[in-house]
């Protein structure tokens, strides 16, 4: 099977290797060129092979050796092949023994190794001059030679296996640095707040009690009533400012320093604004308000969040359709916001979209209100989405 993985070492790492491949071959194929002169080899033949298919079948190896990460069997088969006949194919024979050993391709070593020290004994005795060792010489030093290179690469693979754990040890170690860290930060803002909610909620009790003793104490002197409404002022003054020093430490982490202060959040009277919008993106929208009081914002902010995801499932899920958008209440009845849209024309007989995320997380939302909410089918085949929101807290 081909090695896909990506490139162990970078382009400083193949250099050297590229070089010292190089050396190799220039060596091993300059020492034969050198016996063969010092013989006084005439062969037109074999001196024409050395000068010619010996480099050719060199220079093929070291084209072989750029694939070695994707088939490094059928390279280091072929280049140990090459040395048996040519000279300057050695040191990209040689560099496929340590790449082999280096990666830990123990079934493939233990073919070349053997495969390697023969091919280096017919090499020998290939080309004619210089006195051949003995066979058994010959043998020893070419299992004394492959194994240093078997040995190098070992050395050298472990070092970079350790290298690329130690340097996965330290992301993880950081990623879990940085985990730790967000925790903490998490940990501590929920503290911040739970304390500030408390002080928050003295102040505000503070100035709740003096406002109602100004409300039905008539019996108070000028003094008194100055100091109950200075009382009142300055722990609002203090409630604000402890709300806009919390809202500072808990505000958005990834929000850049500088960054334009987020718009007012919408209220009930904005639903008018929105109908408005889908109405120019080309729905079919009524809007029917019948509210008795001025509705808190927190409740009026729930209801535009209701209308708005209603409005988001019939344009996505009944395309075409009327919608009708009512929101009726009183402070004794509680809000009432209803979008129904009519059935799909053309669809009958089909099921109306499921309810997806967008509904459950708005059933949430009511629900931490106070409230119901319920939405599926009508008699006519429409979808209706009803919420029924408290008044009061």
């Amino acid at each position: 099977m081909p090695d896909t993985s990506p490139h162990p070492h970078g382009r400083l790492g193949s250099v050297w290797r590229y070089a010292l491949a190089g050396l190799i071959s220039v060596v091993a194929w300059a020492t034969v060129a050198i016996q063969m002169m010092d013989a006084g080899i005439e062969d037109e033949p074999i001196i024409g092979w050395l000068f010619v298919g010996d480099l050719v079948l060199g220079l093929l190896s070291f084209l072989l050796v750029r694939e070695r990460h994707r088939w490094p069997g059928p390279v280091a088969l072929l280049t140990g092949a090459f040395s048996f006949v040519s000279a300057s194919s050695a040191g990209p024979a040689t560099w496929m023994i340590g790449s082999a050993s280096s990666h830990h391709r123990w079934r493939l070593v233990g073919f070349l190794v053997p495969f390697n020290v023969v091919a280096g004994i017919v090499q020998e005795r290939f080309y004619p001059g210089g006195d051949d060792l003995p066979l058994w010489a010959s043998f020893l030093f070419g299992v004394l030679i492959v194994g240093i290179v078997v040995a190098i690469g070992y050395a050298m693979g472990s070092q970079r296996d350790l290298m690329e754990s130690l340097r996965e040890r330290a992301l993880t170690a950081e990623r879990e640095q940085q985990a730790r860290v967000a925790q903490a930060q998490a940990g501590e803002r929920t503290r911040i707040a739970r304390e500030m909610h408390d002080v928050l909620a003295h102040r505000i009790s503070l100035v709740a009690m003096h406002a109602g003793a100004l409300s039905y104490r008539t019996d108070l002197s000028p003094e008194e009533q100055a100091t109950a409404a200075r009382t009142i002022e300055e722990n609002a003054h203090r409630a604000l400012r402890d709300l806009r020093e919390v809202l500072g430490v808990l505000r958005d982490p990834t929000q850049p320093e500088g960054a334009s202060p987020e718009r007012p959040q919408p209220v009930l009277a904005d639903v008018g604004k929105l109908v408005d919008e889908e109405r120019a993106g080309g729905m079919r929208v009524s809007l029917d308000e019948a509210v008795e009081g001025e509705v808190p914002d927190a409740l009026g902010r729930t209801a535009y969040r209701v209308v708005q995801e209603a409005l988001t499932n019939a344009r996505k899920h009944a395309p075409g359709t009327s919608v009708g958008v009512g929101v009726t209440g009183s402070p004794d009845d509680g809000l009432t916001v209803t979008v129904r849209n009519a059935a799909l024309v053309g669809a009958r007989g089909q099921r109306l979209p499921e309810s997806g995320l967008g509904l459950l997380g708005l059933d949430e939302r009511v629900s931490l209100a106070g409230g119901r909410l319920r939405h599926g089918t009508d008699s006519t085949g429409g979808f209706v989405v009803e919420a029924w929101l408290p008044w009061g807290p």
